[in-house]
């Protein structure tokens, strides 16, 4: 599994605390497009649409291994990324355990896919609207049967909707090695996109990951190195070759 791209370890403000520690503080790319960090997430859209030859990547799901690895931030700035470069984007909150798209918009979360894949609302009435191409749909709702809502031809359905709507779809999933919700997702889209954070995520629960997903036949575009410390190294090969040597 290739890195697709080193993410550096963002401070904010005099208390030093990351983007991930204050989670209300938005997105570097909007707060600081001309940052280092900012270039990163530029570098990883051109990663990820010259990911495939032959078709064309519109739909990604983003997971983690485990929980608070970043990956809602990292979902968050590649469907900014993708906006700022013109095309029509929209983030879905398919995390329906523990939703943050909502608190990471200071948004509203009344009514989201939950609603939608009941037929309580139509897609107009939940989408939300970030700016002239970024739109969002949160959560909703977390309903008694996450897993089986995600797996619904109704939640196929949906992102095929979508995709006809927008240039590009991402979905944020829940961590793959807590519930299968991760592993469904990934099987509906064109591409996954696992994140790990740098130092923190074990080599073990990163080869798990992997192997969850390989089992149920996901295009693994790669992993995004998360909160990198010093990205002056290599990391193509971070996770990559030894694993496929189990």
């Amino acid at each position: 599994m290739s890195v697709l791209e080193a993410i550096k370890h963002y401070k904010k403000g005099k208390d030093n605390n990351t983007i991930d520690d204050r989670i209300h503080a938005g997105f570097i790319v909007e707060e600081k497009p001309k940052s280092v960090v900012s270039e990163a997430y530029r570098t990883l859209r051109t990663n990820i649409q010259y990911s495939s030859f032959d078709k064309e990547i519109r739909t990604i799901a983003v997971t983690s291994a485990e929980m608070a690895e970043g990956k809602s931030t990292v979902a968050g700035n590649i469907a900014l990324t993708f906006a700022q470069s013109d095309k029509k984007v929209i983030l879905v909150d398919c995390d329906l355990r523990k939703p943050s798209v909502h608190k990471n918009f200071k948004a509203s979360n009344l009514v989201g896919i939950s609603e939608i894949l009941i037929g309580k609302v139509s897609i107009e009435e939940a989408v939300q609207k970030r700016n002239d191409n970024l739109y969002f749909l949160t959560s909703g709702k977390i309903p008694p049967n996450p897993s089986e809502m995600l797996a619904s031809s109704a939640m196929s359905n949906l992102i095929e909707e979508l995709k006809k709507r927008y240039d590009f779809v991402v979905l944020d999933t829940a961590p793959i090695k807590a519930v299968t919700d991760a592993q469904i997702l990934s099987t509906k889209v064109e591409g996954t996109i696992l994140v790990v954070r740098a130092a923190v995520t074990k080599r073990d629960a990163v080869i798990e990951a992997k192997n969850l997903l390989d089992k149920v036949g996901a295009n693994i575009i790669g992993a995004v190195l998360h909160a990198v410390e010093n990205t002056r190294g290599k990391y193509s090969n971070y996770y990559g070759n030894e694993e496929d040597k189990e």
